[in-house]
């Protein structure tokens, strides 16, 4: 029989292990003692290098079968949890649903990779415990409980939130990064990549449109990240998909998608 404090004896075992190669997964165990949880992924963004997995823990295997095969070396670029690395947003807790572009749920990196790991609600904690560094604890619902969190679990999750960052600062004090994460450099690879490959000559703005389109941004978003009107975004849409002989949107991912793969 657990006695009622269990979660903060639990959290007392984190706290004292925090130098142990068990510290993840008790952390993992408080965490679930606090509110029900399917799966937990903790993963560490760089600024000029792919993320590095740092615990997994699932009851559904398919949540993490595609992780290091098509997430680390190129999806994490399209995430939604990766564009608060690179926008250095603050330290605290995120949901999926508040921070996804409003077009996520329709496109291409959805159905190709997210929709398969069976996910139905993620949020994460995410803090910076080096100079060019955040982790971010991600805690998930998936087919195995088919539930979404409750406001009661967000509740809690949100109290706790200074807790969970004040661990991963000093947990992961010791990870390095260099350089700058940009995405213009990103689109110059693109634009590079496609020259290469596919003798496709893509214009600056043209490649920019092409990996928000790919992250789920709707014309009418895309237009108001880049200041512009969204019939001018639906333009430059138009010569993109011209340029690369494509129709759609699942053409587009499976054209850049390989390119992306071999960024850096």
């Amino acid at each position: 029989m657990e006695l009622p404090n269990s979660a903060e004896k639990l959290l007392g075992v984190a706290i004292s292990e925090l130098a142990s190669e068990r510290f993840e997964f008790t952390l993992y165990q408080w965490l679930t003692r606090c509110f029900e949880i399917d799966n937990t992924t903790m993963l560490a963004y760089f600024q000029n290098r792919v993320p590095e997995v740092l615990f997994t823990q699932a009851v559904e295997k398919k949540v993490h079968e595609k992780l290091e095969a098509d997430y680390i070396p190129a999806a994490y670029l399209l995430d939604p949890f990766h564009a608060l690395h690179v926008e250095a947003a603050p330290a605290g807790l995120y949901r999926l649903k508040d921070i996804a572009p409003d077009q996520f749920h329709r496109n291409e990196y959805f159905a190709a990779y997210y929709q398969r790991t069976t996910l139905i609600d993620e949020m994460a904690y995410v803090a910076y415990p080096a100079e060019g560094v955040s982790v971010h604890i991600c805690l998930g619902r998936d087919e195995s409980s088919s539930r979404r969190f409750t406001v009661r679990d967000m509740q809690k999750a949100e109290r706790i939130a200074p807790i969970v960052c004040g661990l991963i600062e000093q947990r992961w004090s010791g990870l390095q990064s260099s350089g700058d994460y940009k995405d213009e450099d990103l689109t110059d690879h693109l634009i590079g990549a496609l020259k290469q490959e596919h003798e496709v000559a893509l214009s600056p703005r043209q490649a920019e449109i092409a990996l928000l389109i790919l992250r789920g941004h709707s014309s009418v978003s895309i237009g108001l990240r880049l200041g512009i009107s969204a019939q001018t975004v639906k333009v430059f849409r138009k010569q993109l998909y011209r340029k690369c002989e494509i129709s759609s949107q699942g053409e587009l991912f499976s054209l850049l998608m390989p390119l992306l793969s071999v960024h850096g």
